[in-house]
């Protein structure tokens, strides 16, 4: 049986005014693949494609540099979070990080001297997932059946957007896991991946490739989309299956909400079709501390994690 491909649609047509029947055609597409994998890809994002191929190969260089060099750019003690260069452990192995901390400009962004443009070029390809993360949330809201201002009016500010830069060395013998199962927590991630294949999604029991098309980025839903839908849109479970012989770096966008966004069902999945609310209310950065606190302590299995169904409403 042939696998399961997760589509790659063309988003041109939301860049020029009219072309409504393609642009109906595109949601319709995304509309199936999230609801089957919870992953797409888009082509024809508006994102310039020298500026993703020049980030891939700005973090590549960094990733290789010596480490003595790559601590220099280790988080502050006093950062609201761990940006900067971090060294990541696995049960097996260890993999690389660097988490840069936004908006652009902030005192907490850790930036290595070598290479020169790193700092220029990864502020420059956040304003670019910023916007593409604009576009993509309107999209959504047509995919959901929502009215075009409910997901902007809700979650309105970026401030609590972030961007990681990531490299995973080639397997092992013994491992070749690069990320373990997980869901991601945020309303939808975006990810740059180079042309190494190593991205799957978990779809009835099978781990299903993502595999790197030239030009294409990432979409996958996350948490919190999950919650505010009640679970019409799912966050899917993924992982980094790292290959022979090559190492992989990637860039994953984290489109969040507000860490002091309240956040439960909307109204129009749970009281405008008379269904009941699957979860309850809660605090948006009481689950991002939670889901902190697996990481810090080493969980390396999903069902050993704090997820969303933390805060599921039992069935009655």
């Amino acid at each position: 049986m042939a696998i399961p491909k997760i589509p790659a649609v063309d988003l041109t047509p939301f860049f020029r005014e009219g072309y409504e029947d393609e642009k109906r055609k595109i949601v319709d597409s995304i509309t199936n693949a999230c609801s089957e994998y919870g992953f797409f890809q888009i082509v024809n994002h508006g994102v310039p494609l020298d500026l993703t191929s020049q980030a891939l190969k700005l973090s590549k260089s960094f990733f290789e540099s010596p480490t003595e060099a790559k601590l220099k750019c280790c988080p502050l003690p006093n950062a609201p979070v761990p940006a900067g260069y971090n060294k990541k452990p696995n049960p097996s192995y260890e993999f690389n990080e660097f988490l840069i901390m936004l908006p652009p400009g902030s005192d907490f962004n850790i930036f290595p001297a070598d290479p020169p443009q790193f700092r220029e070029v990864m502020e420059e390809l956040f304003s670019q997932f910023l916007k593409i993360g604009m576009v993509v949330e309107r999209i959504l809201s047509e995919c959901l059946g929502l009215p075009p201002c409910v997901l902007k009016e809700l979650n309105d500010d970026r401030s609590w957007d972030f961007l990681i830069a990531l490299f995973y060395l080639p397997a092992t013998e013994k491992e070749r896991i690069g990320a373990n199962p997980h869901k991601d927590v945020s309303c939808f991630t975006i990810v740059l991946q180079d042309e190494v294949a190593a991205l799957e999604v978990q779809k009835d029991g099978e781990w299903i490739l993502i595999a790197p098309q030239p030009g294409a980025l990432v979409v996958n839903i996350g948490d919190a989309l999950q919650v505010l839908t009640n679970d019409k849109f799912k966050s899917p479970t993924h992982r980094v299956l790292r290959p022979n012989g090559r190492s992989r770096n990637s860039f994953a966008f984290f489109h969040n909400l507000s860490g002091d966004k309240w956040i439960q069902p909307l109204s129009q999945f749970t009281k405008e079709i008379v269904e009941q609310p699957k979860y309850r209310p809660f605090l948006y950065k009481d689950y991002l501390q939670k889901r902190q606190g697996n990481k810090s302590k080493h969980v390396s299995r999903i069902e050993d994690e704090i997820t969303i169904s933390y805060y599921a409403i039992p069935e009655e």
